[in-house]
């Protein structure tokens, strides 16, 4: 397979996947009594509660429409990881990121004495999800996971990758990250907004986001998404579980095979509902929203 140039696409968007802004709900506050150097959470609303968890580089202000539109009947826990979109880098400055937050979310639903909430995350939230729900089982009600692979590695060395195989190339891809200017966005990265998400009109709010994250933060956190394989853990989850995909701009391979791969990847977890969303970028829940959140209503009801 032919794939340098959309990998090439991947390392750049790893700087700059963010999220498409608005102003917070004023009902939004941070959790009271909760603390943490890696996250931090503010919730609104009364009822069923449900976790959302932003990916790479974003703000959680990527889910306040979504927030919007469930309505009354939750209570929603928004997560902001630290070191992107410009919050605080507190203890994310160094090391592992994803795995560390995971365990903070887990912290935090313990001392908040949430029930079992259902959990979304997008694209590396997503990953945290798993790591969450498979690592903890017992804390987690149900979880969906937007555009993400349980081994993003074998995008970088094919079918056959290992975390061990890919640990050469995630360090190099760590290496030239870390080489890219605070606060600075370049051409090449506008560009590859372009092919992250279809919806013009957010396109400035995430180069904004991208332009305020971390640089060390956020190579550290793909250097470890690209080496950490959740696939020997799926099998800890049993919970319900749904998997949004798209078909990625410029793939290196055919539909078909991308939704092979993907299926493959989630063998782990049967019951499983994995599904195309046609039209759409990376951002789901920005490009196709009437769809996304027909999805989300349906995984809460579950």
């Amino acid at each position: 397979m032919k794939r340098r140039g959309f990998l090439a696409g991947l390392v750049m968007a790893a700087s700059m996947l963010a999220a498409c802004a608005s102003t917070p709900a004023a009902s939004d506050a941070p959790s009271a009594g909760f603390t943490s150097e890696r996250i931090s959470i503010t919730t609104q609303g009364e009822g069923r509660d449900v976790i959302f968890i932003p990916g790479l580089s974003s703000s959680r202000e990527v889910w306040n429409t979504t927030v919007a539109a469930l309505g009354d009947g939750y209570r929603v826990h928004m997560v902001q990881v630290n070191g992107f979109a410009g919050a605080p880098v507190g203890a994310n400055g160094d090391g592992p990121v994803a795995a560390p937050v995971a365990e903070e979310i887990a912290r935090y639903i313990r001392e908040e004495g949430l029930q079992r909430p259902a959990v979304i995350g997008h694209s590396m939230g997503g990953t945290m999800g798993m790591m969450l729900t498979a690592r903890h089982s017992d804390l987690v009600g149900k979880l969906m996971v937007v555009d993400m692979f349980p081994f993003m590695g074998a995008m970088f060395g094919g079918a056959n990758a290992t975390a061990e195989s890919v640990t050469p190339m995630a360090d190099q891809i760590r290496t030239i990250m870390r080489l890219s200017p605070q606060g600075v966005v370049s051409e090449q990265t506008r560009q590859t907004i372009d092919g992250m998400v279809r919806t013009e009109a957010a396109r400035p709010a995430i180069i904004e986001h991208a332009r305020t994250s971390n640089v060390p933060t956020i190579a550290n956190a793909f250097h470890e998404l690209i080496v950490t394989d959740l696939r020997p853990e799926l099998g800890n989850i049993t919970q319900p579980m749904t998997v949004l995909y798209v078909i990625p701009p410029q793939a290196p391979i055919t539909p078909e095979q991308y939704d092979a791969y993907m299926r493959i990847s989630y063998a782990g977890v049967p019951q499983a509902r994995i599904v195309k969303i046609e039209e759409s970028y990376h951002f789901i829940m920005i490009d196709q929203f009437d769809r996304f959140m027909g999805e989300v209503r349906t995984f809460l009801a579950e």
